[in-house]
């Protein structure tokens, strides 16, 4: 299992947010590329990008940033989602050297988009799903839609996506623990990975996610805790490596 370092982009810094409100936040750099090697330098295999500004204006906002780090650590798959509407900034983000593009709000308010996208350039399309009490979240999470999650991950498994990114926003960056079970619920109920999102707080959510990793739950984000200290990456990533 994989436990993924989250670099959430806004004004050009890495911050965090409280349940996605981007009045919200807490900076931790003013200098994500030097995050980022941080990270790495502490054995992360993939990285995750969050485009915040690019996520409200529905466009990218801070590529340049995302392009330096991509180009920086070569030899580390990137994540990127934030603001992915279209298949122009899919290609350039493709061609700058990252290794999967995540669709989000774009996903919820046309699917056929997802399904165009995954042909278009297969196994490089994830999608992400932000869910409260089952129900899929949009537009930066302002507000629940009357989707099943576990309905909408079918239909993008059967579109041809590479992974599903579940975060359960009532949890995310809340410092409460991470909704194992529902997670797992998912994961069991598509054969495409499931990664989890939102709330790891220390080294007993991966071991309650490792507990249920067999289930398809192939790695975990995790933003606030490693910024704040409650889980040291490098120890919690040997540690899910080993599930």
């Amino acid at each position: 299992m994989l436990l993924i370092p989250a670099i959430d982009l806004k004004n050009g810094k890495c911050v965090r947010l409280r349940q996605g409100r981007m009045e919200d936040d807490t900076v931790f750099s003013d200098d994500p590329v030097a995050v980022a090697g941080k990270w790495v330098a502490q054995g992360a295999r993939r990285i995750h990008l969050v485009d915040l500004d690019g996520a409200f204006a529905g466009k990218p906002r801070n590529a340049d940033i995302i392009n330096a780090i991509v180009a920086a650590f070569p030899d580390v798959p990137v994540q990127i989602g934030g603001g992915i509407r279209d298949e122009d900034t899919i290609q350039a983000y493709l061609e700058a050297g990252v290794e999967y593009v995540i669709i989000g709000t774009k996903a919820v308010n046309e699917p056929h988009f997802v399904r165009d996208m995954a042909r278009e350039y297969p196994r490089r399309i994830i999608v992400g799903l932000d869910a409260k009490d089952g129900k899929v979240a949009i537009d930066g999470w302002s507000k629940l839609s009357k989707h099943d999650v576990i309905d909408m991950a079918k239909h993008f498994e059967a579109d041809g996506v590479e992974a599903i990114i579940y975060t359960d926003i009532s949890r995310d960056g809340m410092m409460q623990g991470v909704n194992v079970e529902a997670t797992a619920r998912l994961a069991r109920a598509i054969t495409i990975p499931v990664i989890a999102s939102g709330g790891i707080t220390n080294i007993d959510d991966i071991i309650a996610l490792g507990a249920v990793a067999d289930d398809g739950i192939m790695g975990a984000i995790t933003g606030r805790a490693i910024y704040e200290g409650t889980l040291d990456f490098a120890s919690a990533q040997q540690l899910a490596l080993q599930y």
